[in-house]
């Protein structure tokens, strides 16, 4: 008589990892541990004596790429220079849990659907990747954030370019999952700027470059998931209806940060 395998307790099924499991265990590398991600501003927004200072993050809005954006933080979150050069190798199945592909798609479509998000992520020169001959594995480099192409360093050790933090708590909460691609954005922007910092939204079309609608949805999305502090000011203003004006001024709640002490980011306001 043959005997059949038998196991006892959960099934394989049940003990694979998941998506937060293993961006959980790839946070967790030693050489990886941070509290904060730091990320140039000039991802969010050009400097001033720029033409324009629309920046590669108007891409990711306007093209609704809240997939191609996600997946950008998380390998600049699990990228480090003591492991491979600021590049990450991974499996293709092993990349495609970490940045949320298999949550809606099958194992074959999951890593088809990864090759696409680091196509248009190479495209806007932020990374470039390729297969290791001969294996499954895949390795992305990463590009200075301004799409120029150029060589990568960590903001605030080889040099003092003005950057913004993002807390590892957006990964450990699973807030990542719960913000949509205007909230994000706005996350963003505020970790760029001073608290209360107020953003008329039909500003953001020539600040930032997307739609005044996609500002106001996003400061709503923050403040419905308790990100964010919103406070009115009013102002005198004889010339209006009612005699005076409003305005929202926005505040990050902890633990997630404005620019200021303890970052690279210096003393310029988006609208200046």
């Amino acid at each position: 008589m043959s005997e059949q395998a038998s196991w006892e307790g959960p099934t394989p099924e049940e003990v694979a990892a998941g998506v937060s499991e293993t961006q959980k265990f790839l946070l967790d590398r030693k050489a990886i541990r941070r509290s904060h991600v730091p990320v140039r501003r000039d991802f969010v927004q050009l400097p001033r004596h720029a033409e324009s200072r629309h920046s590669l993050l108007a891409q990711f809005v306007r093209g609704r790429d809240v997939r191609g954006l996600k997946a950008y933080l998380f390998i600049v979150a699990i990228t480090s220079s003591d492991l491979d050069g600021w590049s990450t190798t991974l499996n293709s199945s092993v990349w495609a849990r970490a940045i949320g592909a298999t949550e809606t798609a099958e194992p074959t479509s999951a890593r088809a659907a990864v090759n696409k998000i680091f196509a248009r992520l190479q495209q806007r020169r932020l990374i470039k990747y390729g297969r290791i001959p001969g294996t499954h594995n895949i390795r992305v480099t990463l590009l200075r954030e301004d799409g120029k192409g150029a060589a990568y360093t960590r903001p605030g050790r080889e040099n003092r370019d003005p950057y913004l933090k993002i807390p590892r708590d957006l990964w450990d909460s699973r807030a990542i999952d719960a913000l949509g691609l205007p909230g994000l954005a706005m996350l963003l922007v505020l970790s760029c700027e001073r608290p209360g910092f107020e953003l008329p939204p039909e500003r953001t079309p020539d600040w930032y470059g997307w739609s005044a609608d996609t500002t106001e949805r996003g400061f709503k999305e923050l403040a419905r998931m308790e990100l964010i502090e919103v406070k009115k000011t009013f102002k005198q203003a004889p010339a209006s209806p009612r005699g005076y004006t409003h305005s929202n001024r926005y505040t990050l709640l902890p633990p997630y940060v404005h620019r200021g002490r303890g970052t690279a980011l210096g003393s310029n306001a988006a609208a200046s």
